[in-house]
């Protein structure tokens, strides 16, 4: 007997009858507790295929805390997204029966052991934790065994055609040589006064006026910048430092990267303004340092463009076999 089959077997016989008491008996009215939402070539999905996947996101919908609306509306957005994802599963589940791809209870029992290794758990450990999550030993074996059928699957279909050239590596490379390439890392100190952005006109000049002043002591000689950023730590006023360490000058905003390119080691810079109010900073130390050559970084690129062949590969798959099959929504989600 076919899931159809069976559907419509237990669709006709669950029905629930209300009499009502006294004198007059009211005609029973039949209510439907499942329903078919979506037809996959010979296979059906359910109101209770689609609910069971809903609980999951609906948890972690609520735990956001969004307003009535808002979470009616994404709650809507994800039943569509859901059973697209369990069309495509079907769709999956029906290819894997039509290329004959099978796994073995040995196999399966060698993939949990290798997921209980790379946990650290014991087999009671593992069942304990499944319960926890109202899941049977045989279900989890069952999930396991259609995983490892999915990835052979995928692996025919998918990965086996992925291919990458040399060409598109060295590309990849050049293309992100501010990545992989050298640059410069200053090691900074800096001291600075924050302001709202509605500051007014006395309260910049006033930061500027202080900002000045610290300066002016730091290229005096009268006292260390490092000094001056510890005292700003201990002193209860508007002036604050830190120790910012090596910063790549891509890094800093525009105006702070223009000002300390054009600075030395040992040097301190004037007043800088910056989104957040006034600064001053002292180069401590300059490195130049040189890029990765790509014969160091080839296998992370190669990786990378793996993964956006095989995902790239992987939708247009899909949607071939989506455009192949007949698929037909009874109703919406």
């Amino acid at each position: 007997m076919n899931r159809r089959t069976a559907f419509l077997g237990m669709a006709c016989g669950l029905l629930a009858f209300c009499m009502a008491g006294g004198a007059f008996a009211h005609a029973a009215e039949a209510t439907v507790v499942d329903r078919i939402v979506a037809v996959v070539n010979d296979d059906i999905i359910t109101l209770h295929d689609l609910e069971a996947e809903m609980r999951s996101v609906l948890k972690s919908l609520k735990a956001r805390g969004l307003p009535a609306e808002a979470e009616r509306q994404a709650t809507a957005g994800l039943r569509r997204e859901v059973l697209d994802n369990l069309i495509h599963a079907r769709l999956t589940e029906q290819e894997i029966k039509r290329q004959s791809i099978s796994v073995s209870d040995a196999e399966v029992e060698r993939q949990i052991l290798q997921l209980r290794e790379n946990r650290g758990l014991s087999e009671e450990e593992l069942k304990l934790r499944l319960q926890e999550e109202g899941l049977s030993w045989e279900e989890y074996r069952r999930q396991v065994k259609q995983q490892i059928e999915r990835s052979r699957l995928l692996t025919r279909e998918v990965r086996s055609k992925v291919v990458i050239t040399r060409k598109e590596i060295e590309e990849y490379y050049e293309k992100n040589r501010a990545r992989y390439g050298g640059g410069t890392r200053v090691h900074l100190w800096n001291l600075y006064v924050k302001l709202p952005p509605d500051a007014d006109s006395a309260a910049r000049q006033a930061a500027r006026r202080l900002l000045e002043e610290v300066r002016g002591e730091a290229l005096s000689g009268r006292s260390a910048f490092a000094d001056l950023v510890r005292r700003a730590a201990q002193a209860d006023r508007e002036l604050q430092g830190s120790d910012l360490g090596f910063i790549r000058l891509e890094a800093l905003t525009p105006a702070l990267r223009e000002t300390v390119r054009a600075m030395k080691a040992g040097e301190v810079s004037p007043v800088v303004e910056t989104e957040f109010g006034y600064q001053v900073v002292f180069v401590q130390e300059i490195r130049e340092e040189g890029g990765k050559p790509l014969a160091e970084v080839e296998a992370e690129i190669q990786e990378a463009l793996y993964r956006e062949h095989l995902d790239r590969r992987f939708e247009v798959w899909l949607s071939d076999l989506r455009k192949r099959a007949h698929i037909r929504i009874v109703a919406e989600p």
